[in-house]
């Protein structure tokens, strides 16, 4: 992929959700009465939210495809893991934005109520431990070594 390409992407996307956002009244940036902001605010989070998950899901892609192009190097293990993590993290989010727009909790639907938790829970123990155990393998990888005791 050239690098024209991917601004055009970026660009493409941001100004598609912006659009739709601006078109549904959600962004009155220069009402700045408490009525208006309250008002506002949560249509507002609802679609910074919706606009978080194509760059989200291209994260996803770009992780997955920078593991697999590592593979055989030192840095392919660590970056797999992190890749492993963004997936579980733009899951849940995606949950987040069906909860958001629609109230039904898809965990919470599944499992029942204290399993939908337990399950939400995990996810982010998922999310944040494979980043960490990613970025220790990258770290381990590099080569660093710990500077002597003095």
């Amino acid at each position: 992929m050239n690098k024209g390409f991917l601004t055009i992407l970026f660009f493409g996307i941001t100004s598609f959700f912006s659009i739709t956002a601006f078109s549904q009244g959600n962004f009155n940036s220069l009402q700045i009465t408490h009525t208006a902001m309250t008002k506002n605010a949560a249509d507002t989070e609802h679609w910074l939210g919706i606009m978080e998950l194509p760059f989200m899901l291209l994260s996803v892609f770009f992780a997955f495809a920078t593991a697999n192009k590592m593979k055989n190097g030192k840095f392919g293990k660590g970056m797999k893991y992190l890749a492993w993590g963004f997936l579980v993290m733009a899951t849940g989010h995606a949950h987040m934005q069906v909860e958001a727009f629609t109230g039904i909790n898809l965990f919470g639907w599944l499992l029942g109520a204290k399993g939908g938790q337990i399950t939400w829970s995990i996810a982010l123990l998922c999310t944040w431990g494979l980043s960490a155990l990613g970025l220790y393998h990258i770290y381990k990888s590099a080569g660093f070594q710990q500077a002597p005791l003095r």
